[in-house]
This record gives C-alpha cells, structure tokens and sequence, in this order.
C-alpha cells in the first residue's frame, strides 16, 4: 500500500470493469477510501447487475483498503447524488470524483435513432454532469477537491459514433466550465482522454499504434487526483495517456482572423474566407480516407 492518496475519499463511477476498476484499485493501494460505482451494464448500456461493483469492493478489501459499492445509474439526478451521500456518509468527506462511466452505440449519422443517441449522451455527458453537480456543492463548501471527466480523443469527431463523440467534447468543455467557476474554491476539474485495451476499445475499426492498459490511466488519475497536481497548478487540462506515451491537448483558441471595411457580405466572405483566415486542416478526414482504401483493399488501417 501507498500513500499517494493517503485520507482521501474518491469516488469512482464505471469502477466494475476496465480503466474504473483500474482507478479504483489503484486509488486505494495509495490510502485513499474508494466509493465504487457501477450500474454493472454491457457495452451498450443493458443488463444492469450490482454484482461488478460489489467485486472490485471485495477485492480492494482483500488488499487492505476500504470501499464500498453504490449500483446507482448515474445517468439521474439522484444516481449521482447518492454516490456523493454515500462517500459523505461512509467516509465523512469526498476529496475527488472520476467519472468514467460510459456506453457505446455505434449507427452511421444518417441512420441514428433517438433511443441510439439519449442513452449515450445521458450516460457520459450527464452522468458526468451528476456527479459533479453533487460533488462540486460538498467541495465548494470544504474549500478543496477534484473533479475529473473521462473524455476521448473521439471528442474531435467520429464516423460512426457521433453520440459518443458530441457527448465527449460536451466533457471537456463541462469539466473546463467547472475549472473556472470552482477555481476560488479551493477546487480543481481536469479531463482524461485515454487509448487503453478495454471492452470499448475492442469495438475500434482500426489498428490502434499508440495503446496502453488501464493501470497505465489509473497511475495519470491518481497524479490527478493528489496535493501535488493541486500544488503544480494542474485544473483545466486534458490529459491523454497511451502505454509510454503522455500528452496534454491545445485550449481553444483562435486562429487567423481577417476584419472588414463595412459589412460582410457573402460574396466579400468568399474574397476574404480562403486566402486570410483559411481553414485549419482536419487530420481526421485523412485517416478516414485511408480507412475506406484499406476497406477496398479488404485490409485494416493503422491509427
């Protein structure tokens, strides 16, 4: 046992399986008491069983630490806070939140069904939003904490899962909007895109070059959630993490502008659009297009 986290309490959502499991085990070999949570779905969000987050709870146990399970969807209002109530009631405190619950369901744009779409968006993007709703209210009030979103590098756009990548770059921008509001508080919000083997990284339709495994993230969450990223400054970050690799991802940003004498007009944006402000390329459109070469060719691209 460690004590990176040592008389912290964490709560971990999507902690039966994967890169949550992962963080949960890794949180509480560093010291910290660990709320694990899961609503114990497949990948596409059915058959709900408790059984998962009472097993990671076992086995952290089985090491030496403390945790206690909480099945709840977080895609409510009251999923959410109940996982709060719990740490506050189990633990008397909550110092950090790491929400990676999430769910696939892959459809084509065009061929997308509402029932495809809600339960995505309601899984990742509100189920991110209801935890630290209830979280960022106890943190406030004890002046400290940390917040932390589970984003994608899918989040600049996607082929075939345009749910699951609107609902990532809604992340990033919820876990920005909280850096700075929560910032005079004591508290911090920052963001993990991960490439790592999982049930979800199975489904990627393409050869993944750069990949790690879920301890790999859970060593980044750790980091993320203890004093010394506090001490360093870190809020308002995203964060990727693939086997060696580690990077952080640009803040929006402008890049060209051009102003004009008088009103725009169509015809002076056409004059004006190509030549001064100019297009940011998309390097995505590229590896798309050799993913459709390699289809014709009945191979499987690299990414």
């Amino acid at each position: 046992m460690g004590n990176f986290l040592a008389g912290k309490a964490v709560a971990v959502t999507g902690a039966g399986r994967g890169i949550g499991r992962a963080v949960a085990l890794a949180a509480a070999a560093e010291g910290a008491r660990v709320v694990v949570n899961d609503y114990g779905v497949s990948v596409d969000g059915g058959s709900p069983t408790s059984e998962v987050a009472e097993a990671v709870v076992k086995e952290i146990e089985a090491a030496g630490g403390q945790a206690v399970a909480v099945a709840d969807d977080v895609s409510t209002m009251a999923g959410g806070q109940r996982i709060v109530d719990t740490a506050l009631s189990t633990y008397g405190r909550l110092d950090g939140v790491v929400c990676v619950a999430g769910i696939l369901r892959e459809r084509m744009l065009f061929n997308m069904t509402e029932q495809e779409w809600d339960p995505v968006v309601a899984t990742h993007l509100k189920g991110t939003f209801t935890v630290f709703r209830a979280a960022s209210a106890v943190m406030r009030a004890q002046r400290s904490g940390t917040l932390i979103g589970f984003t994608s590098g899918n989040h600049q756009g996607s082929v075939s899962q345009a749910n699951y990548s609107a609902a990532k770059g809604g992340i990033i921008s919820l876990v920005r909007s909280a850096a700075l509001g929560l910032h005079k508080y004591g508290v911090t919000a920052n963001a993990v895109a991960p490439v790592a083997r999982t049930r979800m990284s199975a489904n990627v339709p393409m050869e993944l070059t750069e990949i790690g495994d879920p301890e790999d993230v859970a060593a980044l969450v750790v980091y993320l959630l203890s004093d010394r990223a506090r001490e360093q400054g870190i809020t308002g970050q995203v964060y990727t993490i693939a086997g060696p690799k580690l990077a952080v991802w640009a803040q929006p940003r402008e890049l060209r502008s051009a102003y004009a004498e008088g009103a725009w007009t169509p015809e002076r944006i056409a004059e004006f659009l190509p030549g001064s402000v100019g297009v940011d390329p998309m390097p995505l459109l590229e590896r798309v297009a050799g993913m459709e070469r390699a289809a014709r060719e009945g191979g499987r691209p690299n990414a």
